[in-house]
């Protein structure tokens, strides 16, 4: 199978004539994945065409009795306006309308998740830009590092938000196989989608960003759930020896700089523990989050505020309580530690419901017989459990990139997911 005839494939025609936002939409989606890393703001493309394609709502009339919200596309668009509204509130009486920049994007995937539910896109379009997407991250790191020599490849994000996105769209790519199987197609899709998996988690590598794969045991778990338990155990055995292999292989090439990065962090332990060396990347964070951890003992409930925090940082700083140089950062590198303590436990408390809400909503189809549903599941169930764990060591959502992602992958999940659920029930 060629990708011309994958490219064939994704332009026929599925959706009604009469139905023109539906192709809008479909090319929205997968202008969302396939540019989102390789293009200068690429992750903003696909959302702000779907965002004005979501203005036609209001002059459309539509035929309600096939357009009901259930009270789960209550319960996220709950988490997305209550994450919205506190962040943006609670920032705008610090910083003035530009505190509500990113959690205005929250409440803006509310139209779009709108849109998509009245018109989804064809899933050869979202799963088709997913894949592109993940390919073209992972060629472009691999260019970086291998070819112009960097560090850690970045491509046109902090390198800590590229590698994490790059494997975010890696994951999504083997959440896609439950769709591929089942299309006319099937053995070319499969591979287009496992190479963006793998291409999407050497981008991460790439990076030299370690966080993101301290979650991978709970992303294999949710997989598992979601695919593995049918799998013959020869297939199962493979699969686990082909990822420890490469895993072998890229911890062994000296061109990749993952030995160096895990090296690193093992010295920079060390060195915190036994007291010698504080003023280390890993050693930072550590002081940042004890920092931290005192702030919100004293202000436990509404926290301190961005500029508090900043202020009340450079007070511990200065009084020796932590490194000087850890108090000189902005956010505490960990997005649960600084979400508690820049808006206290109201804060946290909408954080989880972001996070929670999609993944209690997702879950229980994580063993649907109509594999294209599955699909849609699993790929809900990982945004979040994939942003919980790049969370651990960045403030994710405090990006430009990280809220937009996080916000419109999940109106665009959850819209498919239900638009498919109306068809195969």
């Amino acid at each position: 199978m060629t990708l011309v005839r994958l490219v064939t494939c994704m332009l026929s025609p599925n959706v009604p004539r009469s139905e023109p936002l539906s192709h809008v939409t479909s090319l929205a989606v997968f202008l969302m994945g396939a540019l989102a890393l390789v293009v200068p703001s690429g992750y903003s493309v696909g959302p702000v065409l779907l965002l004005l394609a979501s203005t036609a709502l209001l002059f459309k009339r539509f035929k309600f009795s096939s357009f009901v919200l259930l009270p789960q596309d209550r319960w996220i668009i709950v988490a997305l306006v209550a994450y919205g509204l506190v962040v943006g509130i609670m920032s705008a009486v610090e910083l003035g309308s530009r505190g509500f920049d990113r959690p205005l994007r929250f409440l803006l995937a509310i139209p779009v998740l709108l849109l998509i539910l009245r018109y989804p896109p064809r899933l050869s379009w979202l799963w088709g830009g997913v894949a592109l997407g993940a390919i073209g991250a992972g060629s472009l790191a691999l260019w970086l590092k291998l070819v112009e020599g960097v560090a850690r490849a970045s491509g046109f994000l902090h390198a800590i938000q590229f590698g994490n996105l790059s494997m975010l769209m890696g994951v999504l790519c083997f959440a896609g196989l439950g769709w591929a199987v089942v299309q006319r197609q099937r053995h070319a899709w499969v591979a287009l989608l496992l190479l963006g998996a793998l291409l999407g988690m050497l981008g991460s590598l790439m990076s030299g960003s370690r966080g993101g794969w301290l979650g991978l045991p709970v992303v294999a778990y949710v997989l598992y759930r979601g695919y593995g338990r049918q799998l013959p155990m020869a297939i199962k055995a493979g699969a686990v020896g082909a990822a420890l292999a490469l895993v072998t292989t890229v911890y062994l090439l000296p061109q990749t700089g993952v030995q160096q990065r895990v090296e690193a962090a093992v010295s920079d332990v060390s060195h915190y523990v036994s007291g010698t060396e504080t003023d280390t990347s890993l050693g930072l964070r550590f002081e940042m989050w004890r920092g931290a951890a005192q702030l919100i003992a004293e202000r436990p409930l509404l926290g301190w505020g961005e500029a508090g925090y900043r202020e009340a940082l450079g007070e511990l700083g200065e009084q020796g309580v932590i490194s000087p140089v850890a108090a000189e950062f902005g956010h505490a590198h960990n997005e649960f530690i600084d979400a508690f303590a820049k808006r206290g436990l109201v804060g946290l408390a909408v954080l989880l419901m972001l996070y929670m809400i999609p993944m209690r909503m997702f879950a229980p189809s994580l063993s649907h017989p109509d594999l294209p549903t599955r699909s849609l599941a699993v790929a809900g169930t990982l945004l979040p459990v994939a942003f919980i764990d790049f969370g651990l060591s960045q403030t994710f959502l405090a990006h430009n990139s990280g809220a937009t992602f996080y916000a419109f992958w999940l109106a665009v999940l959850w819209g498919s997911y239900r638009a498919r659920r109306r068809i195969v029930s």
